[in-house]
């Protein structure tokens, strides 16, 4: 093989690619690159919230459940920064998001395949390799990864009236409100709907918040045992196996295994909104409306009329806010880099046809592979975007670029 060509090129450094690049570390002779257009590594930083949790077990880190023995665990790092002791003293019932965010950045710092400050401008295929172009080089691989991410969901509804007072709830640390004496009116009913309501509820500086949701209530996550057998890799390898009709009403009747609240958020909610009104006289502060659609937008920049529709209890038909936060989530699109690939990229019903080694189905020859990773949730099941299987993925496309198995998946 011609010297410059890497065996992969890895665009994106988010969990899922940096997990690839820390298994990857230790095969001799394997070598790649991993891009990011940020200068550094930043995990969700809009959504860090001091008190926010992840979902899931500390196990499922970039690299445990395949090489328990590897430098980059969570626990690895625990031990390195010599907080074990206390880690486990504390007795968190889950891992805060922050914390965790600071286990990736360690990683980060510690794997030399991620070059930040590289924004992939296009990526095209020529002479068997994928040349992947930055503003100000090239890179040639045999093989393509693509860990570009989610991309955040706004309705056509709120799209006109994006901008300081109007944001998706990803950049809400960023922009930094001042909710002090408003009207906060929160639109989404999932995981980061709930965070921001119990974060803006335990401050007693917004006038009021009102939380609405199409959902018929505010559902908490199925985190029950046989619940979370669907994210092991026999049923993905099962789900990744059925008729594309079938994954279709799977995926909604297994949504709140995934896309619900955790149960002590709930809590936490409902016992500010008690505190609120028995104990601080100020009922109303905090409002709920499940069952709750909005329909239309109007007004602004410093007052938002909001349209709603409902058949919940004492819903109103219209809603008045200062700040209107869109807990409206993700969703996946091909970057606008792989422009030149795209139509060689083979589709069912619209949607990316993915193997069963997370390679798109492509009209290119069988040995130069484009991945995905996080992009592939109607291929593979609730699993896809959430951390469980995210070092069983990178496990099962190294293997797959290797053409053995370096680790058992």
């Amino acid at each position: 093989m011609n010297e410059h060509i890497l065996d992969y090129a890895a665009v994106g450094v988010g969990p899922a690619n940096m997990s690839l690049a820390a298994l990857a570390h230790s095969v001799e002779g394997l070598r790649g690159a991993h891009l990011e257009r940020r200068e550094t590594f930043s995990w969700h930083p809009g959504l860090l919230l001091p008190e926010a949790t992840l979902q899931v077990s500390l196990l499922k880190d970039l690299v445990t459940l395949v090489d328990p023995t590897s430098p980059f665990s969570f626990l690895s790092f625990l031990a390195t920064e010599g907080r074990l002791y206390r880690f486990l003293a504390a007795d968190f019932p889950a891992v805060l998001r922050t914390e965790f965010n600071q286990y990736l950045k360690w990683v980060a710092d510690r794997l030399p395949s991620l070059t930040f400050g590289a924004d992939v401008q296009s990526v095209d295929f020529r002479e068997g390799a994928f040349q992947v172009r930055t503003g100000d080089s090239e890179v040639t691989a045999r093989h393509l990864v693509l860990g570009t991410g989610l991309t955040p969901s706004i309705p056509e509804t709120f799209r006109p009236f994006l901008g300081p007072s109007v944001f998706h709830s990803g950049e809400f640390l960023l922009r930094a409100p001042d909710v002090t004496g408003k009207r906060v009116v929160v639109v989404g009913g999932g995981q980061s709907g709930a965070e921001i309501v119990r974060h803006l509820a335990t401050d007693a500086a917004p006038e009021s918040v009102t939380w609405a949701s199409r959902r018929t209530s505010f559902q908490p996550m199925d985190d029950s045992p046989f619940a979370n057998d669907l994210y092991s890799p026999e049923y993905v390898r099962h789900f990744h196996a059925l008729p594309a009709e079938r994954k279709a009403r799977l995926l909604e009747r297994q949504k709140y295994t995934s896309d619900g609240i955790d149960l002590q958020v709930l809590q936490d909610i409902y016992r500010l909104s008690y505190r609120d009104e028995y104990l601080e006289n100020n009922p109303g502060r905090l409002r709920f409306l499940p069952d709750c659609a909005v329909t239309a937008l109007e007004g602004g920049p410093d007052e938002f009329k909001l349209h709603t529709e409902s058949s919940g209890l004492d819903a109103p038909a219209m809603l008045a806010a200062d700040i209107v936060i869109l807990c409206t989530g993700y969703a996946y699109e091909l970057p606008d880099f792989m422009a030149t690939l795209a139509p060689r990229l083979r589709r069912t019903d619209g949607l990316l046809s993915v193997r069963d080694d997370f390679s798109l189905d492509w009209d290119g020859p069988d040995g130069n592979r484009i991945y995905i990773q996080n992009g592939a949730r109607h291929a593979w099941g609730v699993a896809d975007p959430n951390l469980s299987l995210l070092a069983w993925r990178s496990a099962v496309i190294l293997n797959s670029m290797l053409g053995e198995t370096r680790y058992q998946v």
